[in-house]
């Protein structure tokens, strides 16, 4: 089963908690064992596991790849303004993958998968949610 969020970001820099909706798709997809894909569509964000209790570490993230990955610096700068959108996104990737365990995410107590957001505010990005049994 394959099925497509939408996502609204609000800000140029942001992790979105996407579990729920993942977790809808899967209980959508009616597999209780298998695999769900995550992928985001656009060069310029990213899928992640990270820490679900505490927001800190979501801004941590951002602010880690801020200073590794510093803005207009870069060649494609001169195109677009956006070069260090497209080397963060690169850096963590466009898709993760987790098991299904019984129906469920096999994520951990800590762990949620979120939408990793570097060249916003967009009016929607594409996660596309494939669920394999």
């Amino acid at each position: 089963m394959r099925k497509v969020i939408q996502v609204k970001t609000n800000r140029r820099e942001e992790l979105i908690d996407i579990t729920p909706e993942i977790r809808s798709v899967v209980k959508q997809s009616g597999i209780s064992d298998g695999l769900v894909s995550v992928y985001v569509q656009g060069a310029t964000a990213a899928i992640m596991i990270q820490e679900n209790w505490d927001d800190s570490v979501q801004l941590d993230v951002i602010n880690l790849l801020g200073k590794l990955i510093p803005r207009g610096v870069w060649l494609h700068d001169r195109q677009d303004g956006n070069g260090d959108a497209h080397l963060k996104a690169g850096l963590v990737g466009p898709s993760e993958t987790v098991p299904l365990i019984d129906g469920n995410l096999g994520l951990s107590t800590w762990q949620n998968l979120f939408l990793c957001e570097f060249d916003g505010p967009r009016r929607t990005r594409g996660v596309v949610c494939t669920v394999i049994g």
